[in-house]
């Protein structure tokens, strides 16, 4: 059993969630596990429960919510960790492998100590962002802990998302560090550091005019909404641009600790979009537990030092009289050694503005990084004037990233967990990869169930998982061979035994027959296991390779539901059922749009469910995108599926789609006959078409949708012209 945190409070195990209900006891269990492993007093606890403002009876009836939550964890069967009655308070015990955020700030903490290996701390830090599965504490009903507990977390995950974005620029991966910046940068308008970010990347990707109208753009928001001008370091930059200079090494100044004395970003808007997980597997920086220390000095608790090399501050001592003394604030610690100038993400303070420091806790400083630098070869030739990124040398190799807030599934899930963990195959082949093929339509979920299996069976690979892109970002393969070096690398790390690849996204069965032969890839020992996610049938590797196939097929009404509960809590979605499953009708079950439209309906938490069924109704195929990540987008996805068709099927799909339903059928229309049976093949095996013989072909209605409509603009601006 797991208790989850960061995202809606929940007890997870294994793939089965429960989302708590808003209560008391559901506040009094978030402000203990915020606290895990040490003691929290009985007044704070009473003021998380109930507010400022207290019914005479709290005492007592503190000790009849933790009654509630103890009787809670017998009923879902929670070992190892008790609610224990210390003097003072209570305190809950936790690890790890129990509670989300103590495992998020461990993959922090081992980050940090990766600092001479940027590729390795990035996919470490990228693979704790993950554990982030929507808006913090979203059914936890404490204006306390929303306002003393929810900023701190959101700043821990800001820092881990500068770093992120400052080790992609580090390793000349400008494309990828856009994706995070363009979300951060618009959910957190007044953060400097994001800005500078994102111009840079911009800049070094060779795109001059866009990063100076970016600049533009934070300048006039800084000035009209706060008063302030551009930080000296954005404006540095700005004249860097202007004069077409080059930026030398990435990643120098940037991860230098900060001057002393040094301000901090400006950061605006609601701490709680923070939460909410974007598609990319975005944001956030390094701090590992120092938020949590921040807090227990606020409360005059003491705080044990982390380690030898960053002791943490001494709390001030609390008064000794009254039944819950008022937190004195906390000194200062000594600043940390300035190797250069510049800011460090790693130890950027909480946003409180100067003159606020005389009644807030000081932050507390985090040690300093090493610098990023690029690794040779990564970029060929001299640099030009923007310093323009080169094409990365990386093969889209990292750790299995984990999905939020998945559900559904459950029968495919169970049987490639089955297929998966079963022993390898014996006799002439006992070297040959084991494959599972899951395939259908873009959109359909197939890498976020090999995802979600990959993380169920971890117990069953001692040597690793690993998830590699078989695509590039702008949609070109890569080839065998490339991805074989790579691994030849990441797997040559590993542990012995068992491992577990995922290739996502394989455009054909030769891009990754040469992976699957006996031996495996370089680096791969006896036993591996493969899990390979395709729009495509792949029918003639099965039939060269062996194998299983789990082709997938939109969500069941129920699962729709059941994401919807997931995703926006059982409290909204229950008070409009009816709404809810009209919802999921104008998605069509489709899963990338019930992704997309939860999203969204996250950032607008007072929108009625039977309200937003209207608006989407609409104009479903245009309300079904993010606005700021136009790349996640029902309609982008279509036209990415399409683009990689050869044109005559294209043209046939788009004929099909344009025409009546009696099209797909093997007798046609009486005027015009039938589509060949072979193309309507091609295009159910591309993921296009669902069912088949000895059924009947049907094209889902959003992807019918999108052509019709493609075809009418098209044919706008043709008659336009």
């Amino acid at each position: 059993m797991r208790f989850q945190l960061l995202g809606p409070l929940a007890l997870a195990d294994g793939p089965d969630t429960v989302v708590l209900q808003p209560s008391k006891p559901a506040n009094l269990l978030a402000a203990l596990l915020l606290n895990a492993n040490f003691t929290v007093s009985a007044g704070y606890l009473q003021r998380a429960v109930w507010g400022e403002e207290q019914p005479a009876t709290a005492k007592a009836a503190l000790q009849t919510c933790v009654l509630r939550l103890r009787r809670l964890f017998a009923k879902h069967g929670v070992t190892g960790t008790a609610i224990e009655a210390v003097p003072g308070g209570y305190r809950i015990v936790a690890g790890p492998p129990t509670l989300d955020l103590l495992a998020y700030r461990d993959q922090v903490r081992r980050a940090t100590a990766m600092d001479r290996d940027p590729e390795a701390e990035l996919y470490t830090l990228r693979d704790a962002l993950s554990l982030w599965q929507g808006a913090l504490l979203a059914n936890v009903r404490s204006a306390v802990l929303h306002r003393d507990e929810v900023p701190r977390l959101a700043e821990e995950r800001l820092r881990v998302v500068e770093r992120v974005c400052d080790l992609l620029l580090g390793l000349g991966r400008c494309g990828e560090a856009l994706v995070d910046l363009w979300t951060a940068t618009r959910v957190y308008p007044g953060h400097e550091r994001f800005h500078e970010q994102l111009i840079e990347a911009l800049y070094r990707s060779g795109r001059q005019s866009q990063a100076l109208a970016e600049y533009r753009r934070v300048k006039d928001f800084l000035r009209e909404e706060l008063g302030v001008d551009p930080s000296p370091s954005l404006r540095r930059l700005e004249l860097s641009i202007l004069r077409g200079e080059d930026l030398g090494p990435v990643g120098q100044a940037a991860l230098a600790a900060p001057a002393p004395g040094q301000a901090a970003p400006v950061v605006s808007a609601s701490v709680e979009a923070v939460g909410s997980g974007s598609a990319s597997g975005a944001v956030v920086g390094s701090g590992s537990a120092s938020g949590a220390v921040v807090s227990r000095v606020v409360r005059g608790e003491t705080v044990p030092q982390l380690d030898a090399e960053t002791p943490e501050p001494e709390p001030a001592p609390a008064p000794a009289s009254g039944p819950d003394p008022a937190p004195a604030p906390a000194p200062a610690p000594a600043p940390a050694p300035d190797p250069a100038p510049g800011p460090d993400p790693a130890a950027i303070p909480t946003p409180v503005t100067a003159p606020a420091l005389t009644s807030a806790p000081a932050p507390v400083a985090a040690p300093a990084r090493a610098p990023v630098t690029v690794p040779p070869g990564a970029a060929t030739g001299a640099p030009s004037a923007a310093g323009a990124c080169a094409p990365s040398a990386d093969a889209g190799v990292g750790p299995v990233p984990g999905v939020p807030h998945f559900t559904g599934r459950a029968a495919e899930a169970e049987a490639m967990a089955a297929r998966l963990t079963a022993p390898p195959p014996t006799g002439p082949a006992d070297h040959r990869a084991l494959a599972v093929v899951v395939s259908g339509a873009p959109g359909i979920g197939k890498s976020a169930l090999a995802q979600h299996v990959a993380r169920q069976v971890g117990d069953a690979f001692p040597a690793g998982r690993l998830l590699v892109r078989m695509t590039r970002a702008d949609g070109e393969p890569r080839t065998a061979d490339e991805v074989a070096a790579a691994l030849a690398d990441d797997l040559g790390a590993t542990g012995e035994g068992r491992a577990l690849l995922i290739l996502d996204d394989v455009v054909d069965a030769d891009q990754v027959r040469p992976l699957l032969t006996p031996g495996g890839p370089p680096g791969t020992g006896p036993g591996l296991a493969v899990v390979v996610t395709s729009r495509m049938g792949l029918g003639g590797l099965i039939a060269t390779h062996g194998g299983w196939v789990q082709r997938l097929t939109a969500f069941t009404e129920a699962e729709s539901y059941g994401l919807l509960l997931a995703a926006l809590g059982a409290e909204r979605v229950e008070a409009e059922p009816e709404a809810a499953h009209r919802l999921t009708a104008v998605c069509g079950h489709f899963p990338a749009a019930l992704r997309i439209l939860t999203a969204r309906l996250l950032t607008r938490p007072a929108l009625l469910l039977a309200d937003a069924v209207d608006w989407l109704g609409d104009d479903p195929l245009a309300r079904l995108t993010l606005t700021d990540s136009p790349g996640h987008s029902v309609t982008g996805l279509f036209d990415r599926a399409l683009d990689r068709l050869d044109p005559r099927l294209s043209q046939a799909f788009t004929h099909l789609a344009q025409g009546p339903p009696e099209l797909l059928a093997d007798e046609g229309p009486e005027h015009e006959g039938p589509v060949p049976e072979a193309v309507r093949e091609q295009l159910a095996d591309a993921g296009l078409l669902e069912d088949g013989p000895p059924g009947p072909y049907r094209i889902h209605g959003l992807l019918r949708a999108h052509v019709r409509r493609t075809a009418r603009i098209r044919d706008r601006r043709t008659e336009k012209v």
